[in-house]
């Protein structure tokens, strides 16, 4: 492995920002990029590494910022340009890497290269920017991630593909034009000082010649079953020519810019293709995030883990929480697996244990931090801020929600605004003015960051002697080996350097006798 001050991605703790739900410096309801800056100093007294921005491009917001419309600019709802350049350089001046959010699969309908395709009409060139197909029905099978067909239909006859909302159309990457936009892009964010790009949604950008259908959409609907033939729509080989180039451009600048993929491929043996050593330089481990946390399930993950990603001499990374699944603390306090977690929870669901949630999740980030590789956390973990499961329909704005009627609430519940100051405001200083794009619930005071500050014993406090500790013993760039004698089918035991983690996956206590190679 590469020295502590090389390779920074190997070992960093990288932060997800959601900007929205961070800070709103204006009032209006909505985080925003100055509010973002106002706070960075708390996320280095945190001690995290690098923070990662989810999209704050110019976008009509229906999907959050998902629906990218202009990609060398920032929406007005999170402020300018300029706004960004203050932030980026307030962060590097704490001594904090940035990277951003990229959405390659698919823009706005809003964007210009789509509003072009639409005017010139079937058969243009514009309309080679994505995938468009006659027929009286739609081209093939397909379904959309966010429920419903991936075809919808315009005026002139023709239909456009989509994967996930029919407010995003999907690029076609076997277009040249379509490489070399982005690669001009990717210039734009490096030529400002971005240290790198987490890439949405990777291994959706190719698709199988001829757009054949899925072969079993009844079992997977839209996605794929592990272990059997790669479906049309994901996993094509056609994009890895692609991750090669960008990797050159990243590599051409200085200071080791990373590129992260959400590639959400299994087995990590197949995920592995997409970190090899000029492509990605790490994708996100999507096996730990979605293992049950059991100590036979999660002995296997990491088994997996450093095994598919040492094959290739890339780092794996780890993550609890992100912006698409259950948080960590409410997750863990109930039998919610990766269908319910990504779904989301409502008020008509099980509810979680809060208490038992927390205590767990605390104690599995604290396993987590141990292992040498890289980790990610999510904004508001640090606090131990449980899923909002009790949010009213009224307020939902994911697309899942709409496309499914209600069926499935979607993934608001992980996206409220953080609480900073208790009953300063109805939004708990996250807005001066009290405003929120998504209500906080009434628990959400007792979890705010200031009364966490400086308690012993608090989530906040926690996670940063966690950190400071991480960072003193060089744990993300250490080793790895389990200590055999330790483990059982409760206990898992593991030594990264001079350092022994245990940890009990049962609700009850246990005790276990500490060998003097382990002291």
């Amino acid at each position: 492995m590469g020295a502590p001050e090389l390779d920074w991605w190997r070992s960093a703790v990288i932060y997800q920002i959601y900007p929205r739900s961070f800070a709103d410096a204006n009032g209006d309801g909505m985080g925003d990029l100055p509010g973002i800056t106002s706070r960075l100093g708390s996320l280095k007294t945190l001690g995290i590494d690098a923070i990662w921005l989810s999209p704050f491009m110019r976008s009509p917001q229906k999907d959050a910022g998902y629906d990218v419309s202009d990609y060398c600019d920032v929406d007005p709802l999170f402020g300018t340009l300029d706004d960004f350049d203050k932030m980026l350089a307030t962060a590097h001046g704490l001594g904090l890497k940035v990277l951003i959010d990229l959405v390659p699969n698919h823009t706005s309908d809003q964007h210009e290269w789509f509003k072009r395709a639409v005017a010139a009409g079937p058969g243009s060139p514009e309309r080679e920017f994505y995938h468009f197909r006659d027929g009286d029905v739609p081209p093939n099978n397909w379904q959309s991630m966010f429920g419903g067909p991936a075809w919808t239909q315009l005026p002139d006859g023709q239909w456009y593909c989509h994967l996930f909302d029919s407010s995003q159309p999907d690029l076609n990457w076997e277009n040249p034009a379509v490489q070399e936009a982005f690669e001009d892009i990717l210039r734009f964010w490096l030529d400002r000082g971005v240290d790198g790009f987490r890439v949405d949604q990777p291994h959706a950008m190719g698709k199988a010649e001829g757009l054949p259908d899925h072969p079993d959409v009844a079992r997977a609907g839209a996605g794929f079953i592990e272990g059997e033939p790669s479906p049309p729509m994901w996993f094509q080989d056609s994009v890895h020519p692609i991750f090669r180039k960008w990797r050159a451009i990243l590599d051409s600048y200085p200071g080791e810019r990373a590129m992260c993929g959400e590639a959400y491929v299994l087995p990590l043996s197949f995920m592995a293709l997409w970190v090899r050593p000029d492509e990605f330089h790490q994708t996100f481990n999507f096996r730990y995030l979605d293992s049950p946390w059991t100590a036979s399930d999660i002995r296997a993950c990491v088994d997996e883990s450093f095994a598919a990603f040492g094959s290739v001499g890339a780092p794996s990374t780890w993550v609890l929480s992100n912006h698409d699944v259950m948080r960590h603390a409410s997750r863990m306090g109930g039998d919610f697996g990766r269908t319910t977690a990504s779904d989301g929870v409502g008020p008509n669901d099980p509810q979680p244990d809060a208490e038992l949630g927390l205590k767990r999740a605390v104690a599995a980030t604290l396993f987590t931090l141990g292992l040498p590789g890289s980790m990610y956390l999510y904004q508001g973990e640090e606090l131990g801020l449980p899923e909002h499961t009790t949010l009213e329909p009224e307020f939902r704005q994911d697309p899942t929600f709409a496309r499914t009627k209600g069926a499935r609430v979607g993934r608001d519940g992980c996206r409220v605004p953080l609480p900073w100051e208790a009953n300063s405001s109805i939004s708990n200083g996250f807005s001066s003015t009290g405003k929120s794009w998504l209500p906080q619930p009434a628990s959400y005071a007792s979890y705010s960051r200031d009364l966490q500050e400086s308690v012993e014993g608090s989530t906040l406090e926690t996670y940063k002697r966690a950190l400071a500790m991480r960072k003193e013993l060089n744990l993300g760039h250490g080793t790895f080996e389990w200590v055999e004698y330790l483990c059982s089918e409760s206990v898992l035991a593991y030594r990264n350097g001079n350092l022994l983690v245990t940890h009990n996956f049962e609700t009850s206590e246990t005790s276990w006798e500490v060998g003097h190679q382990d002291t």
